[in-house]
């Protein structure tokens, strides 16, 4: 009895530990991509990301933040294509997370914002596919957890740049703007892996709504 309580126990230590350094290097790497400001940086933060993604089968983390990153990436590559071929590789590393974890808010509005992003190579041949397809996905993530405030952010802007590229109302994007500034402002999530960007997307909506 007494063996089998130590053979339990260090099983546990074993478990913890691996956890331990799961969520240590996960955190360094989430920080690093929040603080990077090259290509460069980024990519060897993705490298990191799919290491760790294949290491740990089980954990969606990874390959949430390799798609995120390359997301960033293609906010700064000028060359459409090359923004594409960016969102591509930001769409395979997503469906790796989905897979693992289905029917999740956060992966979710994630596509989204890849459906966003799609729109900047072309807005004039593009607008009306992937603004409708954003919009959707958006909503999907919001069904999901009302209080997501990256898919609410998300749907501000889109929805602000729509309505002022017909020279309609704003008004329904400025409250969407502020409502996300009160769900960043909330407790956050206690998941030390827990996304936290995308606050700065809802204050740049409100400040054009002054």
């Amino acid at each position: 009895m007494k063996t089998s309580i130590l053979i339990l126990f260090g099983f546990c230590s074993t478990l913890l530990f691996a956890n331990d350094k799961y969520e240590q290097a996960m955190q360094t790497n989430i920080q690093a991509i929040y603080k990077a400001q090259t290509a460069e940086e980024m990519q060897q933060r993705i490298n990191a990301f799919e290491r760790i993604g294949a290491a740990e089968k089980s954990k969606w983390e990874p390959f949430y933040y390799a798609s995120f990153a390359y997301i960033m990436m293609s906010t700064r590559e000028e060359d459409g294509a090359k923004r594409d071929a960016l969102l591509d590789k930001a769409t395979e590393v997503l469906k790796k997370a989905s897979s693992i974890k289905e029917n999740d808010s956060e992966i979710t509005a994630l596509e989204g914002f890849i459906y966003m992003m799609r729109v900047t190579v072309d807005p004039a041949s593009r607008g009306q596919q992937y603004s409708g397809l954003a919009m959707q996905t958006f909503g999907k993530a919001l069904g999901i957890n009302p209080a997501n405030p990256r898919a609410m952010a998300l749907m501000a802007q889109m929805e602000f740049g729509t309505a002022q590229f017909f020279k309609s109302s704003t008004e329904g994007a400025c409250e969407k703007a502020s409502n996300a500034i009160a769900m960043f402002d909330a407790p956050p999530s206690s998941d030390p892996l827990a996304p936290r960007w995308g606050k700065e997307t809802a204050m740049q909506v409100a400040k054009q709504c002054q």
